[in-house]
């Protein structure tokens, strides 16, 4: 095993379910029972770092959180790779990367934005993760690599080199990472997760007090064309949506109950 190889199994990957190291780094993102140590935050179409950035100084400077790895994908976006010293569900690991899109991200078109792990199965039964980093992806021909924060928004324009990173600079890159404790990871997805829930229901309340002023446009909105301006209905539609993660649904239930109210005589 060269130096990239213990820094990737340190920061990301899983041991086997005998017990050894998993030869395949792709194979050693997710175990047999659904958990990871990587989760993966995309952002392309373009590659935006200083969008992308805020977060990553975000997570850092608002919940005392180590720093994740920067990487640029190999086509047309920027990664971050946050590692968790030990295995987690991917449910809660997804549900963690959502609540901070939801903060840093939120004037972000959601089509912009991949999130892995992939708690959707697909139709195989298993798990989908992020690609490993670095690759080569062959419709190019061009490899995805891990990138100093000093160096990532000069590959704004071109996120991906040309050449096959070197194993030793991208191990001395991994080198300065640790992993987010487990305990620390808990504590702020429920801080991130009541965030949310306030936030959503303040800008109900803001946004029906105004009589139907703006609404910001979140991760939980539509990728479709325009939402409504009502915001009593862009919650119903954002709770009837089915391809928008139940948590989420949810969140727009709780922030409608105070403004729905049951009249007399009402044959409902």
């Amino acid at each position: 095993m060269n130096r990239l190889q213990a820094e990737l199994h340190r920061l990301y990957l899983l041991p086997s379910p005998t017990g050894e190291t998993a030869h395949s780094e792709d194979s050693g993102l997710t175990s047999p029972d659904g958990r990871v140590r990587a989760m993966v935050l995309e952002l392309a179409r373009p590659a935006d770092w200083s969008a992308l950035s805020k977060l990553w100084q975000g997570v850092q400077e608002d919940w005392e959180l180590p720093a994740p790895a920067i990487a640029v994908s190999g086509i047309d976006g920027y990664q971050l790779w946050f590692s968790i010293s030990e295995p987690v569900p991917a449910v809660d690991a997804r549900r963690f990367l959502e609540y901070l899109c939801l903060r840093y991200l939120n004037h972000v078109a959601p089509g912009r934005i991949d999130i892995k792990p992939s708690v959707d199965a697909p139709s195989s039964g298993q798990m989908q993760h992020a690609k490993m980093v670095p690759a080569l992806w062959k419709e190019t021909g061009r490899w995805s690599a891990f990138v100093a924060p000093d160096l990532a928004a000069l590959f704004s324009d071109e996120p991906w080199l040309d050449v096959c990173p070197s194993a030793d600079a991208q191990a001395d890159v991994l080198s300065r990472l640790v992993g987010i404790k487990v305990t620390d990871f808990q504590m702020v997805l429920l801080r991130l997760s009541a965030a949310a829930t306030t936030a959503t229901s303040h800008r109900a309340l803001a946004a029906t007090d105004s009589g139907g002023g703006e609404i910001a446009q979140g991760h939980t909105e539509r990728a479709a064309s325009g939402i409504s301006l009502d915001p009593k209905r862009f919650l119903l539609d954002v709770m009837g949506d089915k391809t928008i993660a139940l948590h989420l649904r949810i969140q727009a239930a709780q922030a409608l109950l105070p403004y729905f109210e049951i009249q007399p005589g009402s044959a409902t």
